[in-house]
């Protein structure tokens, strides 16, 4: 990967924190490997997947994907449950500043808020902690992922990609999901279009090893669930919502009260499988409130912070590990489309 030169210091200063993560993730990955006995080497390369994501959306300088999206500010405090999993300084109870972004599905900056192809939504945000470190947190709006690994996510995107108009039957996306019915389910049954990003609930789609003070470790997903509740459109409400519906409802909600997320770790158990994001675990398993994040200002320069914001949800800290492989291929191929936008 060449990395581009860049003048802001910001900028730099990212890179000297890629360097970090990348060590953090060979370490991780490699202790994933030794305990699990699971192949962490896929055989696309990050590269790769940017690519794929590319050749699904085109390339457009901006995010490879969830391109359309908006910054917010806000808060979070943790409870003392989260504590009793993880002994992550974010967990601290102290209130922590918050910088979020909700954003629609695809590469394509400008894709209308309100059409199907924009599921999931997307909601990310970066947990600053009182020593200077961030915590990244990426989810989307369905529980679970159209695939198991990196390399056929690659593959999911190269079909959708080559399955444009007057391709002849079947194509190649109707022959993936032809034998893959997890990616079938997960592009056939998202949620009709929200009525804001608020009223959405997101769920993390990798796992982590959460591990308190004591030594002792769990497996977790994360789910965020709305204190406005879940509300979605009516076909009738869709027709009167105009392409950038989310956007400006979202910023007018800050403005008037504040967002609200409870965030939730679901509790793994045995038989769940940890290292494949395609299945969602069963809803019985226990969740356990982590804290709360409250969104309140509208950022305003949008362009200019969005340019320089980068998430990592695979980097590793205190407390909290990454227990996919995906993850790390995520931490990889996410800096390459950074600097693309650069």
């Amino acid at each position: 990967m060449r990395i581009p030169h860049f003048h802001s210091k910001a900028v730099s200063n990212v890179l000297r924190m890629l360097v970090v993560t990348s060590f953090n993730l060979i370490l991780a990955g490699t202790a994933f490997a030794q305990a699990t006995g699971q192949p962490i080497a896929p055989n696309q390369t990050p590269q790769d997947l940017v690519n794929a994501l590319h050749s699904a959306f085109g390339t457009h300088h901006a995010r490879a994907v969830h391109a359309k999206g908006t910054i917010l500010e806000g808060s979070f405090k943790a409870t003392s449950a989260a504590r009793m999993l993880s002994e992550d300084s974010i967990f601290s109870g102290a209130i922590l500043p918050v910088t979020a972004r909700f954003s629609d599905f695809t590469g394509i900056p400008d894709i209308p808020d309100n059409i199907g192809d924009a599921n999931p939504r997307g909601f990310a945000f970066k947990i600053k902690a009182a020593d200077g470190t961030a915590v990244d947190i990426v989810s989307h709006s369905f529980n679970g992922f159209p695939v198991a690994t990196a390399d056929e996510f690659a593959a999911l995107l190269r079909d959708i990609g080559a399955s444009g108009p007057g391709i002849a039957h079947p194509t190649p996306i109707e022959q993936f999901l032809a034998t893959h019915p997890v990616a079938k389910n997960f592009l056939t049954t998202q949620k009709p279009p929200p009525v804001s990003y608020a009223t959405t609930a997101f769920f993390g789609v990798n796992s982590f090893k959460f591990t308190n003070a004591k030594g002792q470790s769990t497996f977790v997903r994360y789910r965020f669930v709305p204190r406005a509740g879940e509300r979605y459109l009516t076909p009738a409400e869709l027709k009167t919502k105009g392409p950038n519906y989310l956007q400006e409802e979202i910023g007018k909600r800050a403005a008037m009260e504040p967002i609200v997320f409870d965030w939730y770790a679901q509790i793994s158990q045995p038989e769940d499988k940890i290292e494949d994001p395609s299945v969602a675990w069963p809803e019985s398993r226990k969740l356990v409130k982590l804290g709360t994040i409250t969104i309140n200002k509208l950022v305003t320069d949008q362009a200019g912070i969005d340019k320089q914001l980068l998430f990592l949800p695979g980097s590793a800290h205190p407390g909290i590990d990454p227990a996919d492989p995906m993850l790390i291929m995520r931490n990889q191929a996410y800096p390459i489309s950074y600097g693309n936008r650069q």
